[in-house]
C-alpha cells in the first residue's frame, strides 16, 4: 500500500467516524438542555415548596401558585433550549426545536397522568409553552454568536 492509498484509507475511515460522532454529540447538546431544564425547575419548585410560598407536596395549589410556576417555567425552558443550541455540533435551532418537540412529549405525557392534579389550562400551558420557548432560547444563541 502506497502513501496516496493509505491516506485515503485514514481519510475514508474519519469520514465514516464523523456521522456517528456528530450524532452522539447533537443527542447530548439535547440532553444537556434537557437535564438543565429539569434541574433548574426541580430546584425552584422544592425552594419554593421549603420556603412555604408553595403548600406542602401533596396539597393542591391555588391557581395563582399555578401562574407563579408558568411564569418561572418559561424562561427556564428557554434557557434549556439554549443550552442544547450552544451545545449543538451544527445547526443549534434544529437542536433547540429538537428539546420543544421533547417538551412537547413530556408535557403531553403529565398532562395525562396528572390531569386531576392541577387546573386544565395549566397542563395545556405547559404544551403550548415549549415551541416559543425553543424558538427563544435558538433566539438567545443565535444573539450570542
Amino acid at each position: 500500500m502506497n502513501t496516496s492509498e493509505a491516506l485515503q484509507e485514514t481519510l475514508t475511515i474519519t469520514t465514516d467516524a464523523t456521522p456517528a460522532r456528530t450524532t452522539l454529540r447533537s443527542i447530548g447538546a439535547v440532553l444537556c438542555g434537557l437535564l438543565s431544564t429539569v434541574i433548574l425547575t426541580t430546584a425552584v419548585d422544592l425552594a419554593l415548596h421549603a420556603s412555604g410560598v408553595f403548600p406542602p407536596h401533596g396539597e393542591r395549589m391555588a391557581d395563582a401558585l399555578f401562574v407563579l410556576a408558568l411564569a418561572y417555567r418559561i424562561p427556564l425552558n428557554a434557557a434549556g433550549c439554549y443550552v442544547a443550541a450552544r451545545l449543538a455540533p451544527a445547526r443549534p435551532r434544529r437542536h433547540a426545536f429538537a428539546l420543544g418537540l421533547v417538551g412537547i412529549a413530556l408535557a403531553a405525557v403529565g398532562a395525562i397522568t396528572m390531569w386531576d392534579l392541577g387546573p386544565a389550562w395549566y397542563s395545556l400551558a405547559n404544551i403550548a409553552i415549549a415551541l416559543p420557548c425553543a424558538w427563544a432560547g435558538a433566539r438567545l444563541q443565535g444573539a450570542r454568536s
